[in-house]
């Protein structure tokens, strides 16, 4: 069929409309799929992490990541994400046994398996606390009596962690613990897992999912 001049403009009107849709519906389902949970552990293996080279500190068993050490280590060592991430929010389950541990968080590795950066802090007596490693140290606390009351001693202890910005806010057991605005954050970072120096520790780790935020 032959298209007459006096019908192009409208031809093109309603071919712009279609594209700007196509475009519209693919940026959501874009928007969409960013804002998807994402599971960070498979539950067989540690493929996506990166693990301390030449220590067998972190396994698999039973579905859970579990960090155990004999009390032998010169540093604090780490499992850490091979990918960084800049907005999110992470959720976690930490059965804590003894010893002492934590979630990293918008933090860098070092090439000797050395981990800076926030951490949320998994350990008697500390519950409840947002410490930097290798950095300013305790940065903020909940108080201690109150942590105490919100842990679930020999069970799964759920973590939220979400970081927007320089905006970050920890929930522990349903409870905001940590709400914190802090111009010297990271914009991104890899996530970690912790064991630390000093006595035998036991500490596991499931259900591990984040969500990237657009902006």
């Amino acid at each position: 069929m032959r298209v007459t001049a006096r019908f192009l403009p409208a031809c093109l009107v309603a071919l712009s409309a279609l594209a700007w849709c196509g475009g519209a519906l693919s940026h959501r389902a874009a928007g969409q799929e960013s804002g998807k949970p994402q599971s960070l552990f498979n539950g067989k293996d540690l493929t996506g992490w990166v693990t301390p080279a030449g220590k067998a500190i972190f396994s698999v068993e039973n579905g859970e990541i579990v960090g155990r050490t004999r009390g032998d280590l010169r540093k604090n060592e780490f499992l850490v994400t091979e990918k960084p991430y800049r907005d999110f929010v992470l959720e976690a389950k930490v059965k804590f046994k003894n010893g002492n541990s934590g979630i990293q968080f918008r933090s860098k590795r070092a090439a000797d398996g050395a981990v800076s950066g926030p951490q949320a802090d998994v350990a008697n007596g500390y519950w409840g606390l947002l410490y930097e490693e290798r950095g300013r140290g305790i940065l903020e606390r909940y108080p201690e009596d109150k942590a105490k009351e919100l842990v679930k001693n020999d069970d799964w202890n759920d973590f939220v962690i979400t970081a927007k910005g320089k905006h970050v806010t920890i929930d522990f057991n349903g409870t905001r613990i940590i709400d914190r605005t802090d111009e010297k954050f990271a914009d991104e970072g890899v996530i970690a897992l912790q064991v630390h120096v000093g006595p035998p520790m036991e500490v596991r780790f499931k259900d591990i999912e984040i969500t990237e935020l657009g902006n």
